[in-house]
């Protein structure tokens, strides 16, 4: 049987929600900085753009989730080919590896501005601090804690509440899309969407709606496909919201650093760390403080996301047992690729990448690497043999292959200019 539909807002947004706000991660808050340093407003226009494609991608992986109970893995291991499923778990783990690498490195360095000490100490604590959290925490708990922790990205409001913006041409930018084909305008475009349309989320979103429905006892939809319709509002309104948050903090961190950085002759920002040094001198330690205690913020959320995105991925493809629900004893495997995932991320920080160029690259990589993942989500959203009578709807169906086809011309587009 299903369950009521959810009473307060806390019930109805969830997994979508926490998804969105992790969306805005560290290397999403230094991609969005260097955009708005480099061209001002004049790439603003692709986040409108993206809205709502990210949306229905979203959305689709959470519908694969509640309707068939399982995880994207999962479903690919029991209806897919094993070397598509390989293939698509390597993808994923080099990608969220490299995005922790670069989040960690920036939660470190930004912490370091604010209390001067070792930023290597800085990012091994903050890993620590996530592993620790996400492992012995009940869901329960760490699902409130997730939720709230979608808070911290209300500084980016607060940003662009004390810059002084031009809203005339804070408009245009926004409005009337402008793009010149160059290595500079291709890269700033994979860039963007790569690192708000991520593979990581895609397999997150799926997961915890599988944990949501195990901590509110309900059956997967393809079950009773007749009393699926709350759920599926439900699904809708929380992805619609939490994308909508994702990208109006986006646009604000985009039209902060074009309203000072830019405006002031500053083009070339290289972390999400960099550029809350950067906004110090220009709009005042108010908006120094604020910028920097987001990035510590979204990065404490969107670290386990994408530890966990992996350890979903991983264990689904292997049939091991897997959920946060679990005790770390019932899901010693699952538990342990977060650990080693999060230690990989560390470690990259250790090995001379520059943690300015990483937060952008591990964008452009997630930006080549989502296009044939978002293929294979399609697939399984719209075979019968997976949803039974819950595949996609048409609408839905269009929107999602057109997020499919549109990511695979920015790559196109990125690959040839």
């Amino acid at each position: 049987m299903t369950a009521p539909e959810p009473r307060s807002p806390l019930e109805v947004l969830g997994p979508g929600l926490v998804t969105g706000a992790a969306d805005d991660d560290p290397s999403g808050v230094g991609t969005y900085s260097q955009v708005g340093a480099q061209f001002g407003y004049g790439m603003g226009w692709t986040l409108i753009f993206g809205f709502p494609l990210l949306a229905a991608i979203q959305a689709i992986c959470a519908r694969i989730g509640a309707t068939t109970g399982r995880g994207i893995a999962q479903n690919l291991r029991r209806h897919y080919p094993p070397a598509l499923l390989r293939l698509v778990v390597i993808l994923l783990l080099v990608a969220n590896v490299i995005n922790l690498g670069a989040d960690l490195g920036a939660m470190g360095a930004v912490l370091a501005l604010i209390v001067p000490g070792p930023v290597l100490a800085y990012t091994v604590a903050f890993g620590i601090i996530s592993v620790l959290l996400e492992v012995f925490l009940s869901y329960n708990s760490y699902a409130r804690i997730l939720k709230w922790a979608t808070l911290s990205l209300f500084a980016y409001v607060g940003v662009v509440l004390v810059a002084d913006v031009p809203v005339g041409e804070m408009l245009h930018g926004l409005l009337v899309p402008q793009f010149t084909f160059d290595r500079d305008h291709a890269m700033a475009l994979v860039a963007i969407f790569g690192t708000t349309i991520s593979p990581y989320l895609f397999f997150w979103q799926a997961g915890q709606e599988v944990e949501e429905q195990h901590r509110r006892h309900i059956k997967p939809l393809h079950i009773s496909p007749r009393t699926a319709g709350p759920e599926l509002r439900r699904i809708r309104l929380d992805t619609l919201v939490g994308m909508g948050f994702s990208h109006v903090v986006a646009l604000c961190i985009v039209i902060a650093t074009a309203a000072t950085l830019h405006a002031n002759g500053i083009r070339e920002i290289g972390s999400a760390a960099q550029a809350a040094e950067a906004l110090r001198p220009i709009a005042g330690d108010l908006a120094f403080v604020l910028f920097a205690v987001g990035i510590i913020g979204t990065g404490l959320l969107a670290v386990p996301v994408l530890a966990g995105s992996a350890a979903y991925a991983v264990s689904e493809a292997f049939g091991w047992t897997e959920g946060l629900d679990r005790k770390p004893r019932e899901a010693k495997a699952f538990y342990s690729v977060i650990v080693l995932a999060t230690a990989g991320g560390i470690a990259l920080n250790f090995i001379g990448i520059d943690p300015m160029k990483a937060l952008y690259w591990a964008a452009v990589v997630n930006g080549l690497l989502a296009p044939p993942l978002m293929v294979v989500t399609m697939l399984i959203a719209t075979n019968p043999k997976v949803m039974g009578k819950l595949v996609l709807a048409p609408r839905l169906r269009a929107f999602g292959w057109l997020a499919t086809a549109v990511m695979w011309v920015i790559a196109g587009v990125f690959l040839l200019a």
